[in-house]
């Protein structure tokens, strides 16, 4: 069973909003013997890592709140738009879930933007 640090499957499937396929709120996906949105959180926390060149995973329990938050967000945008594009056939059209991927991925890249900024790194060090 993959462990996830920088949110909880409720807070993607919130993100992915009320048109998500039924089965993922109900653990019915699985990739191997994980829950599909649990490995999609863990995809998106190597993603975050990576590029900000720092294991926020584990270092997690020395960050401040403020970096958790960030993390959080991200985290749970980038697995959101996978629950979406898992199956769209829930949504009132395929507009309004590009739509939502579209949110997502452009809040998500803001907060990958703010992670990889050197002077982001410098107040995670300081604070």
């Amino acid at each position: 069973m993959v462990n996830t640090t920088f949110c909880t499957s409720g807070m993607v499937l919130a993100k992915a909003g009320d048109g998500v396929n039924s089965t993922l709120s109900g653990g019915g996906v699985l990739i191997g013997s994980d829950y599909a949105v649990d490995v999609w959180i863990t995809e998106a926390e190597s993603l975050i890592n990576t590029r900000a060149r720092y294991n926020f995973t584990d270092n997690y329990s020395s960050l401040n709140d403020d970096v958790k938050k960030i993390l959080q967000g991200v985290a749970s945008d980038l697995a959101a738009i996978n629950a979406i594009a898992y199956d769209m056939s829930g949504y009132s059209s395929r507009t309004e879930a590009e739509d939502k991927i579209n949110i997502l991925r452009d809040s998500a890249l803001r907060g990958l933007s703010l992670l990889g900024d050197k002077k982001f790194q410098d107040f995670i060090n300081n604070a």
